[in-house]
C-alpha cells in the first residue's frame, strides 16, 4: 500500500495542468486571444493555473486534482525533507476589466492567529499592458492608519495609494501587509503563496463583504513592495527572487535540457513550473510521452522527474516559477520558506 506522500518518485514525469476559470465581478466575458474562452454568464477575472482544484491534464494521473496529487505524492513532487505535503504556490493570470477592491493580505503570523495555515505574499509579471496602465502598490509616504480609516469611510482611500505605471515585462513584488489594488489595462501573471485569503478595505460599492478591522490590523505602512529590476544572466533573466518564489524568463534556442533549467542557489531536485507566456513548446523525454505546452499553458516538473528537453515549437517565451527554499550548505536540503 502506498501511503500519502510516498508515491514512487520514479513514476512522476512532467505533466500539464488544465486551467480553471474563476468568476470575478471585475473580470471579462471574453478572454480571447489569451484563452479560447467566451462566457455569457458571470465575468471571468482569474485563470488559476496551479490551484488545488485544477485538474492534471496529461499522463497517468490525468483527471486527478492537483491538490489530491500533492497529498498522494508530495515527496515525488516536492523532494525529500519538505515538511508540508501541500502545493506551495498558486499561480494565476489576472484579467481586470474594472478596478479590483483595495485590499491586502496578512502575513503568516496574522493568518495563523485567525486559524489559517499561511498568509500571502505575491508578485506580478505584466504579460501585456495598455498605455496608462497602473496598479496601486503600497501607501503614500506619511499616510497613517487613521487616514486610511477615514478614506475607507469617506470613499477617498485612493488618494492615499501609491500608484505605479505598468508596462509589459514589469515585475512587481507585493509582500504581505501591502495595501494594493489592480486597475484595468494590464494582464498579470500572479505568483503567490498557496492561499486565497484577502482582506478587502474598499470595494467601490459592489456590496461584497469588507474586512476593515482585520485589514487595518494587517496593514504595514511601509513595505518592500514595488517594481523589481530584472537580473540578466547568460542563460536566463531573473525577474523576481523573493522569500517564497523565484520567477525567471528562460531562453530556449531550439531546445534546452532539463539539467540546464535549474538556477544557481536553488534547492536541488525541487518542484518547478514551466509557463508559456507566448508561443508553444513541447516537453520530451525517453521515459514518458511528449507533453505539449501551448501558449498560456503550464507544465509541472516534479522533483522526481526523469531527464527531459524543452523544445521551442515557435515563438516560445518560457517563464519558470519555483518555490524558493534556500539550500542549507551543511545538509544540501532546503528549508520551507515560512
Amino acid at each position: 500500500m502506498v501511503l500519502p506522500g510516498q508515491f514512487p518518485a520514479q513514476e512522476l514525469a512532467p505533466f500539464r495542468i488544465a486551467p480553471r476559470f474563476v468568476d470575478r465581478v471585475w473580470g471579462t466575458r471574453d478572454l480571447r486571444p489569451w484563452y479560447d474562452r467566451v462566457t455569457v454568464g458571470n465575468p471571468i477575472g482569474e485563470v488559476w493555473l496551479t490551484g488545488d482544484e485544477c485538474l492534471v491534464e496529461t499522463g497517468p494521473h490525468a483527471g486527478q486534482t492537483l491538490g489530491g496529487l500533492f497529498h498522494e505524492a508530495s515527496e515525488a513532487l516536492l523532494g525529500a525533507g519538505v515538511p508540508s505535503p501541500e502545493s506551495p504556490l498558486l499561480i494565476k493570470v489576472i484579467f481586470a476589466r474594472e478596478k479590483l477592491s483595495v485590499q491586502l493580505h496578512p502575513d503568516d503570523r496574522l493568518a495563523q492567529k485567525y486559524g489559517q495555515p499561511r498568509g500571502k505574499s505575491e508578485c506580478w509579471v505584466a504579460l501585456a499592458a495598455e498605455p496608462g496602465a497602473q496598479v496601486a502598490c503600497g501607501l503614500r509616504p506619511g499616510v497613517t492608519l487613521d487616514k486610511v480609516r477615514e478614506g475607507i469611510v469617506a470613499g477617498t482611500l485612493e488618494e492615499s495609494l501609491n500608484m505605479l505605471p505598468v508596462a509589459a515585462g514589469d515585475a512587481i513584488f507585493v509582500d504581505a501587509g501591502t495595501v494594493h489594488a489592480i486597475w484595468p489595462g494590464s494582464i498579470l501573471l500572479e505568483t503567490q503563496q498557496n492561499c486565497d485569503l484577502t482582506y478587502r478595505m474598499y470595494d467601490y460599492g459592489r456590496g461584497r463583504e469588507l474586512h476593515i478591522e482585520k485589514s487595518l490590523e494587517a496593514t504595514r505602512l511601509v513595505t518592500r513592495a514595488g517594481k523589481v529590476a530584472a537580473k540578466v544572466l547568460a542563460d536566463r533573466t531573473i525577474l523576481l527572487d523573493e522569500k517564497y518564489f523565484r520567477v525567471e524568463r528562460l531562453t530556449v534556442a531550439g531546445s534546452r535540457s532539463s539539467k540546464s533549467l535549474q538556477g544557481e542557489g536553488e534547492r536541488p531536485q525541487g518542484l518547478a513550473y514551466l509557463f508559456a507566456a507566448s508561443g508553444a513548446g513541447r516537453i520530451t523525454g525517453q521515459e514518458f510521452d511528449p507533453v505539449d505546452l501551448p501558449a498560456r499553458g503550464i507544465v509541472a516538473v516534479p522533483a522526481a522527474s526523469p531527464a527531459f528537453a524543452v523544445e521551442d515549437l515557435g515563438g516560445l517565451e518560457l517563464i519558470r516559477i519555483s518555490p524558493n527554499w534556500p539550500v542549507s550548505p551543511a545538509t544540501g536540503l532546503g528549508r520551507w520558506g515560512g
